[in-house]
């Protein structure tokens, strides 16, 4: 399944699209505004992102616009709106966007357009993928698909984690996320404001998240006064 980005000012909108998509299986960030967008694009590198045009400090079309000239905009994106013109999903389109939803968005249109852009995207990856650009070198001197291990805090026996490299992108990733927020948790007792702070969430995304990846919620809590 794929990384999908949600930028949205509307709580409810945001909501129902992360249970939509999580339902299916996707990987779910969520944004309210353009700089938690720029943010999350940074962080998670997202294989789709859903974007409305009407938001409070930036509009979507020019997030868009920025993306597009700062060459940021390597991934599929799908405009969202509930009052725009014909005129404005043709400038949107015309800048790079795949395709426009107009709200309220049916279960059926939103799910066509994610398998649409995603499929747009797997084609474009190939050739602009820094991992598979990466991978080229490797191959060539012969090298085998070795574990990486990462250490964590001493909390017990099982203090370092291997990643096999040589799998699927997405299974390689939700163990590393998993091993992630588990390195944190543990780092900072179980407290999870202070593990939402230290990794750039919000708490309801912290714990949403947490659950996705079946991460244990007491691993790394104090025991006793």
């Amino acid at each position: 399944m794929a990384n999908i980005l949600v930028v949205d000012d509307e709580l409810g909108i945001r909501d129902l699209l992360w249970e939509i998509l999580n339902d299916e299986g996707h990987s779910v960030e969520v944004a309210e505004n353009a700089a938690q967008a720029r943010a999350a694009r940074l962080r998670d590198r997202p294989d789709l992102v859903l974007l409305d045009i009407w938001m409070p400090d930036t509009d979507g079309v020019t997030l868009l616009k920025e993306w597009s000239s700062t060459g940021a905009l390597t991934m599929p994106v799908i405009m969202m709106s509930g009052h725009a013109t014909i005129d404005t999903a043709v400038e949107a389109t015309k800048i790079g966007a795949l395709a426009f939803l107009e709200k309220p968005i049916t279960l059926q249109k939103l799910l066509k357009a994610v398998e649409q852009g995603l499929t747009r995207g797997a084609v474009r990856k190939p050739a602009h993928s820094a991992v598979a650009a990466a991978a080229v070198p490797l191959q060539e001197a012969g090298a085998r698909a070795e574990p990486i291990s990462v250490a964590a805090p001493d909390t017990g026996p099982q203090s370092e984690q291997s990643f096999m490299l040589d799998k699927p992108l997405r299974e390689a990733r939700d163990e590393f996320e998993k091993a992630y927020f588990e390195y944190h948790l543990a780092k900072e007792h179980g407290s999870m404001t202070r593990v939402a702070d230290k990794t750039g969430l919000e708490r309801t995304h912290l714990y949403r998240k947490l659950k996705q990846l079946g991460v244990d919620l007491t691993r790394g809590k104090r025991v006793g006064p």
